[in-house]
């Protein structure tokens, strides 16, 4: 007897049910994939933030690039990269947010899954004490970077997970010496 047919359902044969629900009035929309507000939201995985509507974007309005933290990471830059020169964005917004599960990681964290595991990840956890200044290093890393043709328009929030709203993070004004 097949071992499947016996199994509790997992969450992924949820998504896949859920899935074949939608495709049966599913239409095409016929949208490109570049989206219409040129607009590219680079935001934390984390599952409470629902950036369409907290932002009042349609399907087809950006791209929505996500990892933990929201961190601008190289990946981040190839994709923000790929989105301002093969899709046409010109505006990036960056968003992290209250009670981020970063703001309790450090990089220990890194050391430690080396001794579960027996390797030690190549990637940085890119954990940070400091909301507001992981925002001004994101923008700082965004508006640097040689690849983005496009960087006059990035700008940098925090949203509260407890009120909805988000708060603007300027950049960071360098001192006089």
């Amino acid at each position: 007897m097949d071992a499947k047919l016996n199994a509790t359902p997992t969450v992924t044969d949820s998504l896949i049910a859920a899935n074949a629900r939608y495709a049966e009035s599913f239409t095409d929309p016929g949208m490109d994939a570049r989206p219409v507000r040129r607009v590219a939201v680079v935001a934390c995985m984390d599952a409470r933030l629902d950036l369409h509507e907290a932002l009042g974007l349609e399907l087809g309005d950006c791209h929505t690039i996500r990892n933990a933290g929201g961190v601008v990471t190289d990946d981040i830059i190839r994709s923000l990269t790929i989105s301002q020169r093969a899709l046409g964005t010109r505006s990036v917004v960056l968003i992290h947010h209250t009670g981020c599960g970063l703001l309790n990681l450090t990089e220990d964290f890194r050391h430690e899954l080396e001794l579960e595991v027996g390797q030690r990840p190549s990637w940085a956890v890119e954990a940070f004490k400091d909301l507001d200044q992981d925002v001004r290093q994101s923008i700082e890393r965004v508006r640097t970077s040689p690849f983005l043709p496009h960087r006059d328009d990035v700008r940098g929030f925090v949203f509260d997970v407890t009120t909805g709203r988000l708060r603007e993070i300027g950049p960071e004004i360098p001192r006089e010496q």
